[in-house]
């Protein structure tokens, strides 16, 4: 994950047939923490937001 493949596809690779045992062996580092929230906050500087009414 930390190499930036997704996570259904790491579920895949690792012949997982539920997602949760996926999940039960990746675990979230800093890194992949950091990479998350740039991703997040990347995508929401792109919206123009208003409170309170329409554009």
């Amino acid at each position: 994950m930390e190499a930036g493949v997704d996570f259904l596809e790491l579920q895949k690779i690792l012949g997982h047939v539920c997602v949760l045992t996926t999940s039960r062996y990746t675990h979230l580092t800093s890194k992949t923490k950091n990479n998350a929230c740039q991703a997040i906050n990347s995508l929401v500087d792109t919206l123009d937001i208003r409170w309170g009414g329409a554009k």
